[in-house]
């Protein structure tokens, strides 16, 4: 899967996504055909997905986050299934903030491990099992849902109004990871972030498929260290327009930017350039939780970088804040009616 999106893949279709259209086209034959064909194991507790239509952020981890909090409200013992994208480590692995760093479980793992418990595995069966194991009643997948090997009681597409699928091409001609058709088939419910318009088809295309609609919006926390100061502001996620946006909203004043790449390692070069303009400038340094964890654990001008930058958080906030609560109801019922199919099955 394409990690980087270059720019046209969020523009009106021109000549780089026309050009690319034949190795979109086998793409999409093979990524549909997958999603489609692909035999899913079952797990003896529900199991919902967190995904999007597309490569980059839309707003997964928050939204992961919000649903086990809800859990949690419901006395259920929530556990977070991730591929721990971006780390080092390949065998199933239970995260421990205290141990590992970002460069060993990938950076959004240790978001989730803060909430509640965390395993990566590049084997999705294998770190639902072991999620089983560990007593948890409620599985939630951040990401996996176009390659899920799991059976799913509640698929949950996130979208981003602001950039919707962008040009709303297949990889490698544009973001989608797999044929539109196939993933509003298998989805339960689209999550329609912000108050953009960008998603507004895509919307109108589940409800007329009889799929829940939910609306959320990312609320940053109150953050005083830069309410009111110049800032220089770092990003190095999907959409570091959208942190930039959301840094203005708390009140500072964005003065400088700097964008990485999505899961972006900093080089020494880049951390020193950080530190050396805002100093010369006299800047206060800002930057996403998901950046500040990849600082984490470190020494040397990494460790000053990491102390001397503000994070802003962010909370997904659904409009109706029972939203949570229904998707878990709903995927808790289907999650009985599955095992009542299997046990109906083995009779046979």
């Amino acid at each position: 899967m394409v990690s980087e999106a270059p720019p046209f893949w969020w523009t009106k279709a021109g000549w780089q996504a026309w050009g690319l259209w034949p190795f979109s086209f086998l793409y999409g034959r093979i990524a549909g055909r997958r999603m489609a064909r692909t035999r899913r194991a079952s797990v003896p507790v529900p199991v919902i997905c967190v995904g999007n239509f597309t490569v980059g952020g839309a707003g997964k981890t928050p939204t992961a986050i919000a649903i086990a909090r809800a859990a949690k409200e419901k006395g259920l013992k929530p556990g977070f299934l991730t591929r721990g994208y971006g780390g080092t480590i390949d065998v199933t692995t239970i995260v421990d903030p205290e141990h590992h760093r970002a460069e060993a479980v990938g950076d959004e793992a240790l978001l989730l491990c803060r909430e509640t418990l965390t395993v990566i595995s590049r084997t999705r069966v294998d770190g639902a099992l072991k999620l089983v194991e560990e007593g948890v009643d409620l599985i939630i997948m951040d990401d996996g849902f176009q390659s899920a090997r799991l059976t799913l009681d509640f698929a949950l597409v996130v979208i981003d109004t602001f950039r919707g699928i962008g040009n709303g091409h297949l990889v490698p001609s544009g973001p989608v990871r797999a044929p539109i058709s196939e993933q509003m088939h298998q989805l339960s419910a689209i999550l329609k972030v912000g108050n953009g318009s960008a998603a507004d088809q895509l919307v109108r295309q589940a409800a007329r498929a009889g799929k829940q609609i939910h609306v959320a919006s990312l609320k940053p926390r109150e953050n005083r260290a830069i309410a009111g100061k110049q800032v220089l502001a770092f990003a190095g996620i999907a959409d570091p327009n959208k942190f930039y946006r959301t840094v203005k909203e708390v009140g500072g004043l964005v003065t400088e930017t700097r964008d990485f790449p999505d899961h972006h390692y900093f080089t020494e070069d880049e951390i020193a350039d950080l530190l050396d303009d805002a100093e010369k400038k006299g800047l206060v340094l800002v930057t996403t939780a998901k950046d500040a964890v990849r600082l984490a654990g470190h020494h040397g001008r990494m460790e000053e970088l990491a102390k001397k930058t503000s994070v802003v958080d962010v909370d997904m906030t659904f409009d109706d804040p029972h939203g949570p609560v229904n998707i878990i109801d709903t995927a808790i019922a289907n999650f009985r009616e599955r095992r009542i199919r299997e046990a109906n099955a083995k009779k046979v």
